[in-house]
């Protein structure tokens, strides 16, 4: 299995078959658990699919297994989801136009950085290294299914949207350019990012997008889904109530995400603290710099 894991080609193909297991299980459950209403019907064939790629992520020692599911999911489910309601009104279709634009650039992205499954992402090791013997229970609910049960607080916004056959409004294609907005954003930081990282290894990338926010890629990740939610708002005030999933992704990446990139900035590149004094942490500001 060890000269599998180390092939990067054969490594993608285990991943993208398991991904596809993953989403027949989740299709067949939502399908013949009939007895509860759609959402907890969804929610528990995502449930279903994460354990598979959980289970084959512990298969193969390697909780990375699990990284693309993030950008993957919402595709897997929204898109099928559109079929089953016949809900092509102009909202649902701006909705899926960003979900897909946004979901393909993040997966590619994942795969442009990914090298093959004896790596791990760093901070997996760290947790496992801390929890030891609690291990397993980390692996599987703070690593496979947080993500997952946050993922989906964020997409119920879509779900809603998909029953309502609603008329687009202004603020509809301006909560659908701000989900763009947000892709293009992700995009280019993760583009700077790389190309800096190839020409600078082992320095603080502190150019283009980087210059203004330590985190222009989360601000993206953030603003996506609050757009998601803002073009149901636009349509179906009604239901303010699920701006629930855009605030926890929020918080994940405040309280989470970015306090461990930053713990780890500061061990290994000194210079990093001096850019963290100098830099806004996610909203750009600038000339910052400059003072």
């Amino acid at each position: 299995m060890e000269n599998i894991k180390k092939s990067r080609i054969l490594s993608l193909i285990i991943i993208a078959l398991v991904y596809i297991l993953a989403f027949v299980a989740g299709l067949l459950i939502f399908r013949f658990v009939t007895d509860y209403n759609d959402i907890i019907r969804l929610f528990i064939a995502d449930f279903v699919a994460t354990v598979v790629v959980w289970f084959f992520g512990v298969l193969f020692k390697n909780s990375s297994m699990y990284d693309p599911y993030w950008s993957v999911a919402p595709l897997a489910i929204l898109t099928p989801l559109a079929f089953y309601y016949n809900a092509f009104d102009i909202p649902t279709l701006l909705l899926l136009a960003a979900i897909w634009i946004w979901g393909v650039r993040l997966t590619i992205n994942w795969a442009y950085t990914f090298d093959d499954l004896t790596i791990q992402d760093w901070r997996y090791d760290k947790y496992k290294n801390e929890s030891k013997q609690l291990w397993p229970v980390v692996n599987f609910v703070g690593i496979n299914l947080m993500p997952t049960v946050v993922v989906f607080l964020a997409m119920i916004p879509a779900f809603m949207l998909m029953t309502l056959r609603a008329e687009a409004t202004f603020f509809t294609y301006l909560s659908f350019a701000v989900c763009i907005s947000a892709a293009f954003l992700q995009h280019f930081s993760d583009s700077q990012a790389h190309r800096f990282r190839k020409n600078s290894p082992g320095k603080v990338c502190n150019r283009g997008l980087w210059r203004y926010s330590r985190h222009p890629n989360y601000l993206g990740e953030i603003l996506m889904w609050w757009g998601v939610y803002f073009i149901l708002l636009s349509v179906a005030p009604v239901h303010w109530i699920t701006f629930i999933g855009a605030l926890v992704n929020t918080c994940l990446f405040v309280f989470i995400s970015i306090p461990l990139m930053e713990q780890r900035q500061l061990v290994n590149k000194p210079e990093y603290l001096a850019y963290q004094q100098a830099t806004s942490v996610l909203i750009p500001f600038p000339g910052k710099l400059e003072k």
